[in-house]
């Protein structure tokens, strides 16, 4: 559930006005993982999520920090603020900013810097006043996946019911043919309802979805498109 908080004595309220139990505090690397950890509200401190930052070790991340200099803090933005539809316990999970401890700047290979970076040099030098970007949701929903690197092999596996290839064993319905999944009605979409379930929990948590359909390849390709 988004909260639209905008400080954070919004949050704070938030925390309380929602029972929440737990802080997860989330923050990607340089190749886009997302990583987390979370805080039990007992230990809550507005000043160390808003302000002085929370700790971890830059080294353990790729492309961050090595391990002579790995100390990095995390400040959070309130205006990220949810509460996560997924958790069991009642979490606030809320997205960091990365910093340097030493000189208490931004990290520059973190990816909400980099991009805003780059919009304050698009704007000084004149080559626009406003930027869209954002992600874009394509994916496979697979049935099993399996992968093994031995010392002397290597090997993976995917499977789908929905796939062209198990035209000879027993599914659900028709299979769609190689690059035949493009905008297809049921049963040929297997998929409408748990794109529409992902698309509902998306909403509630303030993201803007235009659109979601079956995508072109066959074995469950899948996009939600998500408003710039």
């Amino acid at each position: 559930m988004a909260l639209g908080c905008s400080s954070p004595s919004d949050v704070t309220k938030a925390i309380s006005d929602n029972n929440i139990e737990f802080i997860d505090l989330k923050f990607t690397d340089l190749f886009g993982q997302w990583h987390h950890f979370s805080v039990p509200t007992d230990f809550y401190e507005e000043e160390d999520l808003f302000e002085n930052g929370l700790g971890f070790d830059g080294s353990s991340i790729r492309g961050f920090k090595s391990i002579e200099s790995s100390d990095m803090l995390l400040v959070c933005d309130p205006t990220t603020a949810l509460v996560d539809p997924i958790c069991a316990a009642p979490t606030l999970s809320i997205i960091a900013n990365v910093y340097d401890p030493l000189t208490k700047e931004a990290f520059d290979r973190d990816p909400r810097n980099v991009i805003r970076n780059a919009e304050a040099y698009m704007k000084s030098t004149g080559i626009a006043d406003i930027m869209f970007c954002g992600p874009e949701a394509e994916f496979f929903i697979f049935d099993e996946v399996r992968y093994e690197t031995g010392r002397y092999s290597s090997q993976y596996e995917v499977d789908s019911s929905e796939a062209i290839w198990n035209t000879g064993k027993w599914g659900p319905g028709h299979k769609l043919g190689y690059k035949g999944g493009y905008f297809p009605v049921s049963p040929f979409d297997g998929f409408q309802d748990i794109r529409s379930e992902m698309v509902t929990l998306m909403v509630n948590s303030g993201l803007t979805v235009e659109r979601h359909h079956h995508e072109v390849g066959t074995a469950g390709q899948t996009e939600i498109d998500l408003k710039f």
